[in-house]
């Protein structure tokens, strides 16, 4: 569990610092032009995970009980399913691929020939194709085998492997189809692993007969899913239409940053599903009622002084990483205060949304997912033409924001029957915090423009929010507050002891 939890959190360390390495060379080399179009293909390419619907989770959490038992028949009749599955999915994909090479060149604002659009676009879609073919399946194998720590491991490689080449190629004076070619190649080398390590590690019988479907409730999840990959598509679909592909460049590299902050923040909070699900599972409901309180009050405090300062810091990080590039006005304020609003309101439904998952309301919670995704389609394409960037990131926040408020009301009705009086109040002490920390912290400044004068600045704002967090949370929540404090006494005397009388 402490390995496949180091592992994940390492490779998430290791994925926003070359997310931040990669963009920052593609700008200096080949401009916001061609960094927008990458990432305009890139987010097209990614709309595939919709189409297994969520069926990955279902798989895994099929897989637990035979491993457990060791029954390898029933673990080849769930590994030939899901093979077929995703098969099926990879020929849907080549499809798919097929209809962007014949409407995207036409219909984006690119100043580029149509064969280099498609070109790029083939190279691109060859990791995406491999993983669905044949490395999706083993990847969900390692992980409800507590071995998610192997496939993590391959990725780490293989992320450090390209952006350490692509640099290298970028230097040398390849052309981006080299370069995008070379990722390609390093990709498929994740799932080329994985199925070598568990054909020789597991024993799957090939020849396996399917009666029936081994895979129980595969469509389960779907909205919730759904309403997640709309969320993060539906912006840069609409930038790449209705706006241009600069703007495309400019938001992918404020969503990089944010994108970095969530993924870690939701790699910290792995297991609130699982310590839920067992209390769920035992009746324990005052025990949950309690526990979720207090990971509630974590969760809210916790996000509220991360994005605060992501908040404040952004702007600043954005001019430094991206100094000397002229060819967009990557300094947006205001877009980069809505999009760091939005994903810190994706963040907060963390502890609301892993306790109705534990109690698997997810056919019960459906429309709640339908309507966040229409409001962020609706508000987001009504809002693009006249505010670009802006109106992507308002129709992103109202989406999450909608969500989150919807899975508090759900919560409130269906399954622990406590008021929603504490989440407003959270909310009202987070907007306590964020307002006065943003008004205070306007008198700081950077002294130059450099990544050292940047760490400096993040600092001076980190404790200034922190401080602020904690004045706020002694005045609101000193029961929280005094058990930390206890805590903490208790650690120290503890700690004090052992060295007091080290023979004890």
């Amino acid at each position: 569990m402490i390995l496949n939890t180091g592992a994940g959190i390492l490779k998430q360390i290791v994925t926003v610092i070359c997310g931040f390495i990669l963009p920052r060379y593609m700008l200096i080399y080949y401009g916001s032009s061609v960094n927008g179009l990458v990432s305009s293909i890139a987010n097209f390419l990614s709309f595939i995970s919709l189409l297994d619907m969520g069926v990955g989770a279902v798989v895994q959490a099929n897989l637990y009980k035979p491993l457990a038992d060791k029954d390898n028949e029933q673990i080849s009749c769930i590994v030939k399913s899901s093979e077929r599955f995703f098969r099926r999915l990879a020929y849907i994909f080549i499809g798919y691929i097929v209809f962007l090479c014949i409407a995207f060149p036409v219909t984006i604002n690119t100043a580029y020939s149509s064969w280099f659009t498609i070109s790029l676009l083939l190279i691109i879609s060859i990791s995406t194709l491999a993983q669905y073919l044949f490395g999706m399946t083993y990847q969900l194998l390692l992980n409800a085998d507590q071995k998610s720590y192997i496939q993590l491991t391959m990725q780490l490689i293989t992320i450090v492997l390209n952006t350490l080449l692509s640099v290298i190629m970028m230097k040398l004076g390849a052309p981006i189809h080299m370069v995008k070619l070379m990722t390609a190649i390093v990709f498929v080398l994740r799932p080329l692993g994985q199925m070598i390590y568990v054909r020789k590690n597991y024993k799957i019988d090939r020849s396996v007969q399917l009666t029936g479907e081994p895979i129980k409730q595969k469509w389960n999840g779907f909205s919730q899913h759904m309403a997640a990959v709309v969320c993060k598509n539906i912006d840069v679909v609409a930038l790449t239409f209705f706006s241009t592909l600069e703007n495309v460049s400019v938001y992918s590299v404020y969503f990089n940053v944010t994108s970095g902050v969530e993924q870690i923040v939701m790699t910290a909070a792995t297991g609130l599903e699982s310590l839920f699900g067992n209390m769920i599972a035992k009746n324990e409901t005052e025990k949950l009622i309690k526990t979720f309180s207090a990971v509630e009050w974590i969760v809210h405090t916790g996000i509220t002084v991360i994005f605060t300062i992501s908040a404040i810091t952004i702007v600043p990080f954005i001019r430094v990483y991206t100094d000397g590039v002229t060819d967009a006005n990557y300094i947006a304020p205001l877009f980069g205060v809505l999009l760091v609003s939005a994903y810190a309101a994706e963040c907060l439904r963390v502890p609301y949304f892993r306790v109705i998952k534990a109690a698997r309301h997810f056919k019960e919670t459906q429309n709640g997912a339908y309507i966040s995704a229409a409001l962020n389609i609706v508000i987001t394409l009504t809002l693009v033409f006249k505010f670009g960037l802006i109106g992507a990131a308002l129709g992103t926040l109202a989406a999450m924001v909608y969500h989150t408020c919807y899975f508090v009301w759900y919560l409130q009705n269906h399954i622990l029957h406590r008021s929603a009086r504490f989440f407003v109040q959270y909310i009202l002490t987070d907007a306590a915090i964020a307002v006065s920390s943003y008004l205070i912290t306007k008198v700081f400044s950077m002294n130059s423009v450099s990544y050292v004068s940047w760490a400096f600045y993040a600092a001076k704002v980190s404790l200034l929010v922190l401080l602020i967090a904690l004045l706020v949370n002694i005045v609101f929540y000193r029961e929280y507050m005094g058990a930390i404090g206890g805590q903490f006494r208790k650690s120290i005397k503890k700690l004090a002891g052992h060295y007091s009388n080290p023979n004890k």
